[in-house]
């Protein structure tokens, strides 16, 4: 037919509005595909497989919300002419029906509860064959088609505040962090005298500054009150140069004694690189968050208002432990020695952590930024959407302590959260694969493959004991390659280097003859 309430079909529509519209969407797509090669050709360039793995990540967020939106696209339709009850329909609504809505037509349900009054002309033409089915059985549709279109812009909508809000975070989180560099800088420029170093050296654990500023003072002793601390900790001077010292000389007696000019601000920032790609993403498990969050948004409950404080709980909570995580090192010392011969080292160990797991932090701090991001993004989709004064977005007295508490955990997270989760997350039992370069990775995985092959063949053309041989030698390859299990063979290898192999079908002995001390 050549119109009705759904406007006319594509037999009817100019051809010249047909291409004009397929060129400008085929434009804008090609636009973002074509920035999103080049960015990872020069992340490749750069040698930042971390950030290249995150853009990769993001492609994957990408396609995924393409095919969510063609399944809403193919379903409309279907879901449309799927039809329920009125007095149904009538439950859990984010805004409250006048009585006056009580009476009017079967489709009014639709037009007051989702949309203000200037979208009704809209819903009235878009919704008119679904609205039309229902009303012959005397129901309501499960949800009106320009309900579900704007459930499909919300979705969007917040896969992209997330994705913007975490590369913020991890920004802003990377200039706090490369302020520590300087400190990093003067350790380095220090000459190793070996004289200085026959000399015994004792330290006075209770007159180091990292001890008194950490376990030392009024209340200090105290198991609350050293909690307490923590938490006002967080919000200044989160970490100090003593703190950054300490929990360095700890991390490299640990792991990788046979380097002290480890460096290790850089392999700080790697680690965090390599999580980016990890916290962009949107798990199951966010996604239903949002399915729950989207239920609770009932008239009446302040649900938003009140899951608000969900992510700047969970942050302060995070932020309280991951400083009391350092207090407990300086404890462990300060408790058991008066003095040390040496300088002052704390011992890293998981049993500081929730669970034993470093590892836990991430997950948390991956969930804050997502609640956060769905807060401000729903926010900002109804404010542009309906309009600030829709009953959707509730009353004043609530929307600006979301829109505070919202900043407020942004700038905490990113200027003293994440800097603190990067250094102190390091002080676990283990090391990551980031204490390695990025080619050194490359040459350990490359020789351990290598190694591996070149024993399976041994086993077929050599006798007994020349198996033997080729066995513990191609063990030893991929022991390296392992995350930091073993620290024996840590500490052998740190002190070392590989060079990047000029091809990749570089032989064994070009891979691993250009071992080089740091």
């Amino acid at each position: 037919m050549a119109g009705g309430a759904e406007g006319p079909t594509l037999e009817f529509t100019p051809t010249w509005v047909l291409a004009v519209v397929c060129t400008v969407i085929v434009v804008i797509s090609l636009a973002v595909e074509r920035f999103l090669h080049y960015a990872g050709k020069y992340l490749k360039k750069r040698n930042q497989k971390p950030l290249f793995d995150a853009l990769q990540k993001i492609k994957e967020e990408l396609m995924l919300l393409g095919f969510i939106s063609l399944l809403l696209t193919v379903f409309q339709e279907r879901i449309g002419k799927i039809c329920i009850s009125e007095e149904l329909a009538d439950k859990w609504l984010p805004c409250k029906k006048e009585a006056a809505d009580k009476h009017s037509g079967t489709t009014a349900h639709f037009l007051t509860n989702f949309f203000p009054p200037g979208g009704r002309r809209l819903l009235a033409g878009d919704s008119a064959a679904s609205s039309d089915y229902c009303i012959g059985k005397g129901k309501v549709p499960l949800l009106s088609l320009t309900a579900l279109h704007h459930l499909h812009i919300f979705i969007f909508v917040l896969a992209v505040v997330h994705v913007v809000f975490c590369a913020l975070t991890i920004l802003c989180g990377g200039v706090q962090l490369r302020l520590w560099k300087r400190w990093e800088d003067a350790i380095q420029k220090k000459e190793f005298d070996p004289k200085q170093a026959m000399q015994t050296k004792f330290t006075n654990v209770q007159d180091h500054t990292f001890i008194r500023g950490r376990f030392l003072g009024i209340g200090k002793n105290l198991s609350v009150l050293r909690w307490v601390h923590s938490f006002i900790k967080q919000f200044y001077g989160s970490v100090t140069r003593s703190d950054y010292t300490t929990l360095r000389l700890g991390f490299i007696m640990a792991h990788c004694r046979g380097n002290p000019k480890f460096n290790f601000h850089k392999y700080m920032i790697r680690a965090l690189e390599a999580d980016f790609k990890k916290v962009v993403g949107i798990s199951w498990y966010l996604w239903l968050f949002v399915v729950i969050f989207l239920l609770l948004n009932v008239a009446g409950w302040h649900a938003y208002f009140w899951i608000s404080f969900i992510p700047l709980t969970l942050l302060l909570a995070v932020g309280t432990k991951l400083e009391h995580v350092i207090t407990q090192l300086a404890q462990d010392v300060a408790q058991r020695h008066i003095a040390i011969a040496g300088d002052l080292v704390v011992q890293p160990s998981d049993d500081h952590f929730w669970f034993h797991r470093p590892r836990l932090v991430l997950v948390l701090i991956h969930i804050i930024l997502f609640q956060n991001s769905f807060e401000l993004a729903f926010l900002f989709f109804i404010w542009i959407q309906y309009r600030f004064k829709s009953c959707i977005m509730g009353e004043v007295r609530f929307i600006i302590p979301r829109l505070v508490i919202g900043v407020f955990v942004q700038l905490l997270c990113s200027y003293s959260t994440l800097p603190l989760y990067a250094i102190v997350t390091q002080m676990g039992t283990s090391f990551k694969k980031a204490i390695f370069d990025e080619h050194i990775q490359q040459g350990l995985v490359g020789w351990a493959w290598q190694a591996k092959k070149n024993n399976n063949l041994r086993k077929t053309a050599t006798d007994g004991s020349t198996v033997r041989t080729g066995s513990k030698q191609g063990s030893v390859g991929v022991e390296l390659t392992k995350n930091g299990r073993d620290r024996t063979a840590m500490g052998d290898v740190e002190a070392q280097e590989i060079e990047q192999s000029p091809s990749p079908t570089s032989t064994t002995s070009s891979e691993t003859r250009t071992l080089t001390k740091t």
